[in-house]
This record gives C-alpha cells, structure tokens and sequence, in this order.
C-alpha cells in the first residue's frame, strides 16, 4: 500500500484562526482517516496471517491448507490473485494452486502457467538427451551438466520465472516468493497485479514471504508425518517378524536322558540371523515319542543340538535363519551323518544364499544318550569349547568344512567324542567373542574360555554357567549398553 505524504500544517500567528471553522482543521481530519485506514489494515492482515496460523495447526490435510495459499498472499499484499507452484522430485513442476478476483485474468493466468510448465518439461527432456544421449524416462531426474534439477532447485526456479516473464502479459506484474523447506526450495508462491500503481514494497515481499514460510512448514510437517506412519507401520512389520522369529526358536530346552541343557539367544535388533535348535532325530516316526518330548518327558531317542549364524543382521538374516531351520529339520528326517546333512543343506540353499550374497555358519551336532557319544561336523562355524571334567581341561570340537553357501560341492567332515559325567559343552556364536567395550577392545576367545572354564569348576547348573557367561561380557562391555551383534549360547552339561 502506497501512502501519500500528509503536508505539514503551518501554525498561524493568530490563535483565534486556528479555532475558527475556516478550514485550517483539514490537514488534522486527513491525518486522522489515514492513521485509521492504517490501523484498520493492519488488523486486517494479522486477521488473515492469525487465520492462517489457526489453519497450519488445525489442517491434517496438506491439500486443505495449500488451497489457502495463494488467497491468503494476495489478500495481505493487496494483489489480484496468487498461485502456488510445487516442485516435484522428478524435476517436473506442478500448479498446485491458483487463486485471483477477476476470473478472466484467472484464466489467463493458469494458462500462462501451464505453458511454462508445458515449455520446461520440454526443455528438461531435450537437454538430458543432449547430454546423455538418452532419453530420461520419467522417473530419472533430469540433468544439467551433471546437476540434477531436484538437486539444485534454484536452476528450476531461474526457468520458471524465466519462462513467465516470456509468456505474461507486460500489463501484468508478478513477483515470486520461495517456498524454503531445510533450506531447499521446494516451490515457489507468486502473486500478480493488472494494477500500473502496484508496488512491490518491502512491507508486501515480508508478507508474501511470511505466507510461503508457512507454506514450507505445513509442507515439512506433511512430510514428517508421512516419514512417521512409515515408521510406525515398519516397527509393526518388525515387532510382526520378531514375534514369528521367536516362535520358531524353542520356546524351552528339552528333556534329553543323562544331559542338562540352558541355551538362550539375544539379537541386536529386533530381528536377528542366529539360529539354534533342538530335534529329536525321530520326530517324523514315532508319535509316542513326540507326545513324550511334548511332555518334557525323559527319552532315549538320539537328539540333535545345533547352532548357527547368518552373516549380517536385521531381517534379511533373520529370513535366510527361518529358511535354514525349516530345510535343516526336513534334512534331519533323512537319517544321514552330521556330514552328509550338511551336504545336502548346502547344496539345497545355495542357490538361494548366492543371490542374497550372504552365507551361513553351522555346527551340527547329534546325540546319544545310550552310548553317550556327540557326533557332530561343523560348517565353519566357532567350535563349541569341551571342559572334561576328570582333567579340568578345554578342548574345541571342530571338523573342516566350509561356509553353506559359498561352494555348492563343499564337503564337510565327521567326527564323534564320547561324553563322561560332569563334561559340560558350549556352543556359542561370534557375538560373544566379538564385543567391544568402550576402548575398542574385543572380549576374544580367551576370556570366554577362562569364564567357562572357571564357570564349570564353581557353579552347578548349565542355566548358572549361562547366564555367567552373559554376565561377564556385560561387565566387559561396560557403558556401551547395546550388542552390536547377534549372541547365542548353548550350555550342555552330562549328569
């Protein structure tokens, strides 16, 4: 708004002039009404800039609230109308809103728009060819020089507002506004004016830029919120995924003749590639066995006790982990050596294991509670420690095989030992000799050794041994209070 300068008012000399109604009061009048009109003005515009606070804060709808842009511009800068124009990720631009009071200057307008939209995407097209000598499909940013149109907004603004002054009408006057989200432009708000005494003063580019500033907040807060129901339904997949993974683990150890077993595994997310199990060796066969084993009853049926890893974490290790179990337990059912089954299983998941590039570590192991005999191979995998109870030593029980997944003719190789009472047994995964306390140190195979060893010379039960065990690389982590991997433990002890 354009203010007229108010004329000084002279004081006369004689005092009684200035009380008469000779007409020296106009100047005072005239000041009065223009104070007035300014004060009348200047409510109006916090009215609208309040309406479109009250808006941002109670709009869940981002359409709803852009539709009050461009009204909302040109109302506080006293302009025929305004129009919002977004960028789009793929470099394209899109008039999301128009708004003006004479419909004819509307129409024309939105078509100006249109072919500055229509003008640009042309232009986009044909310098992406040029440069790459291919034509970009819609979904490719285009590029300039290497610069990526979404990557610097400022080259999309220059042509549009480029592309306007080319296509407008020269009675028409239009400023453009940036629409700033993170310090990026998003878009850009214009208002327009058919008026020859429109001025573009400061006091209407403050306005106008407070409404686009609304505008990038309204657009960051969709934005979050969308980021936020992502989240939430991927923290629902995972708690989905981790419930499942925890299912097919065993949900308790079982009752096998002459052994006491504890075992338990924590995952550094909520989905982990550790996997471990128990199967009774005749599962499939014999039905009276299996309501035994349901019943935690004991039995003599050979068991087998396995433990393995995934290389990587989070949920593609945990679907290979799922994978493995479910074709483990169908390999079990062929009544093959340790050796053999681990044959077979990687032959059978190789295929899948080289796409997904990851590989699996195993160590197998069956036992005989008749002969007291673990037959076991081992598919890479950290060796269980053995602590023979007659001469409080440790020995590792480790064949040569390699990775499932990484050769699909690997052999792997058997071997047995014969158990006496008080041999106690660990099977352990990486994650324990792996972590790292806040100076950078690894708890290495050493200390578990010694923690197990001493573990076995002064505590009873393998559910002590195992939670001393877990207790010991707690203190050794210290203050970092998160696993960086996956740690799964077996402890079984001979009565």
């Amino acid at each position: 708004m354009t203010i007229a300068p108010v004329p000084r008012h002279q004081p006369k000399k004689n005092k009684t002039s200035i009380d008469s109604s000779n007409g020296d009061e106009t100047p005072i009048v005239a000041l009065k009404e223009l104070v007035a009109s300014l004060q009348r003005d200047q409510n109006k515009i916090q009215d609208l800039l309040s309406s479109l606070g009250f808006a941002l804060r109670s709009f869940s709808n981002l359409n709803q609230f852009l539709e009050l842009t461009p009204l909302m511009a040109a109302r506080v800068t006293d302009s025929d109308g305004g129009a919002l124009i977004l960028f789009k990720n793929n470099g394209q631009l899109r008039l999301e809103q128009i708004h003006c009071y004479d419909n004819q200057i509307c129409q024309e307008v939105r078509h100006v728009f249109e072919r500055a939209n229509y003008h640009i995407n042309k232009l986009q097209g044909i310098s992406a060819e040029s440069l790459t000598g291919e034509r970009q499909s819609p979904q490719t940013p285009p590029s300039y020089g290497g610069v990526t149109v979404t990557q610097s907004s400022q080259i999309l603004a220059n042509l549009l507002d480029e592309q306007l002054r080319k296509e407008l009408d020269p009675q028409v006057q239009i400023f453009g506004i940036p629409v700033l989200v993170k310090n990026i432009e998003q878009g850009r708000l214009y208002v327009f004016s058919s008026d020859p005494d429109y001025v573009w003063n400061p006091t209407r580019r403050k306005l106008a830029q407070l409404v686009a500033d609304q505008t990038a907040v309204a657009i960051a807060n969709h934005e979050l919120t969308v980021e936020l129901r992502s989240k939430e339904r991927q923290d629902r997949e995972l708690e989905i995924a981790s419930e499942i993974q925890l299912r097919l683990l065993p949900s308790k150890c079982p009752q096998i003749h002459g052994i006491e077993i504890a075992a338990q595994c924590k995952t550094a997310n909520r989905v982990g590639g550790d996997y471990y199990d128990f199967i009774p060796t005749n599962y499939d066969r014999d039905r009276q066995n299996r309501v035994d084993d349901n019943k935690n009853e004991a039995s003599l049926v050979p068991w087998s006790i396995v433990i393995g890893d995934v290389m990587g974490k989070g949920v593609p290790a945990g679907l290979i982990m799922t994978m493995t179990r479910g074709m483990l337990r169908a390999e079990v059912l062929n009544r093959h050596t340790p050796a053999r089954i681990m044959q077979h299983l990687n032959r059978v998941m190789y295929a899948d294991l080289e796409n997904s590039h990851r590989f699996v570590s195993m160590f197998y192991s069956e036992y005989d509670p008749k002969t007291r005999t673990l037959s076991f191979t081992n598919a890479a995998h950290n060796p269980p420690l053995w602590w023979q109870a007659k001469t409080n030593s440790l020995q590792k029980l480790d064949t040569w095989g390699m990775l499932i997944g990484l050769d699909p003719d690997s052999e792997y190789e058997d071997d047995r030992v014969i158990l006496s009472p008080g041999d106690t047994i660990m099977y352990y995964t990486d994650g324990f000799t792996d972590a790292v306390n806040a100076s950078g140190d690894r708890f290495e195979e050493d200390n578990l050794s010694r923690a197990f060893q001493w573990a076995c010379l002064h505590l009873d039960t393998t559910q002590e041994i195992l939670d001393h065990l877990f207790n010991e690389v707690a203190k050794f982590v210290g203050a970092v209070d998160k696993n960086t991997d996956d740690m799964t433990l077996i402890v079984m002890k001979v009565k």
